[in-house]
């Protein structure tokens, strides 16, 4: 499963091996035992990937693939590609832009997804510096 975390000033992007069922039913015990307001809903998510990025091609294809169509690519300009994932959002119910959101697709699309995600991190980083 892939788990993005959301702060008010970036995001998270992990690949876990529990399913979202498990990682879910383990979240809402947390919350249970610490007495936390806790929000489940379904939702997408998206964020931005740079178009030159190596690898991209091959998550294109993996998109065709999806039959499920968690996952969708739509260009955003001429240097991002905006990738926009199904799957649920957990917060604490407030209406603040702070939660994690979680879903699943096959494992090569997600370890694909984190690869990207990782090396647009140290093009970004990089570029700043």
């Amino acid at each position: 499963m892939l788990k993005l975390t959301y702060t008010e000033t970036s995001f998270h992007l992990e690949c876990l091996t529990l399913s979202v069922e498990e990682w879910v039913a383990q979240r809402v015990i947390l919350a249970l035992r610490v007495g936390q307001s806790l929000s489940i809903k379904p939702s997408t998510a998206s964020f931005l990937l740079p178009v030159n990025l190596p690898g991209l091609e091959q998550l294109k294809v993996q998109v065709r693939w999806d039959e499920r169509k968690i996952i969708a690519l739509c260009v955003s300009d001429c240097e991002y590609v905006e990738v926009t994932l199904s799957g649920s959002w957990l917060s604490d119910g407030s209406e603040n832009a702070q939660g994690v959101f979680v879903t699943a697709m096959s494992d090569r699309t997600e370890f694909l997804l984190h690869k990207l995600w990782v090396a647009a991190q140290i093009c970004t980083s990089v570029m700043s510096e």
